[in-house]
């Protein structure tokens, strides 16, 4: 990990310097202006989004092609999110019932190589805040190592379209690690988000027979 964090280091600081350098300081604000003006509003469940003020973020989307209900149901029963997820070595709930807000959930995921720990695996603890049956979840919660602790914001909505549901998720990251080194925790980030969209296709596709 640590060669990789410093190739996005170097690759981040070799845009930022070239492009200081080849755009005109006008040029450079009108780009950043119609960047912002074209970004997607942030995911919310019940008005309640992502952390405003966090540096790793990372949002992306999907279609599953199956019923809403079927993907609800995966992606909400916590306990066998490891039947199905790849990354999640073991899932519980701390309460019981159909997940709501004010439900909390503990989940574990093996953690690759980090100068920041030698613990194989995260610790994560989520409680949802929002939640509207069928249209959205958002929950927070701190995923621990040893040496390791990233406080974590996750929207997810759901919306039925022909032929399936249109998944987005949207999450950020915060912490001292996490904000050492922005490109790189963004790119793990990445990695997870894309990863579960994919695992959560499949497992539709799967359910549907």
């Amino acid at each position: 990990m640590s060669g990789i964090r410093t190739a996005l280091s170097a690759a981040a600081l070799t845009v930022a310097v070239l492009g200081a350098a080849a755009v005109p300081a006008q040029t450079a604000q009108a780009a950043t202006a119609q960047a912002a003006a074209h970004s997607p509003a942030p995911l919310t469940c019940r008005g309640q989004g992502v952390d405003p003020a966090a540096r790793v973020r990372y949002r992306t989307e999907a279609v599953v092609h199956a019923p809403l209900s079927t993907v609800w149901r995966l992606q909400t029963d916590v306990a066998r999110w490891p039947s199905w997820q790849h990354a999640v070595s073991g899932a519980e709930r701390l309460d019981h019932g159909p997940l709501r807000a004010g439900s909390a959930f503990h989940w574990t995921t093996p953690l690759p190589p980090n100068p920041a720990t030698t613990a194989p695996a995260l610790s994560v603890t989520s409680t949802v805040r929002q939640l509207r049956p069928g249209a959205c979840i958002r929950w927070t919660g701190p995923a621990v190592a040893e040496g390791l602790r990233i406080d974590g914001v996750h929207v997810w909505t759901f919306t039925p379209v022909p032929g399936g549901v249109l998944v987005r998720t949207e999450e950020t990251h915060s912490g001292p690690q996490v904000d050492a080194d922005v490109p790189a925790a963004t790119a793990i980030l990445r990695q997870g988000l894309d990863a579960w969209l994919g695992d959560l296709a499949n497992a539709a596709a799967d359910s549907r027979g």
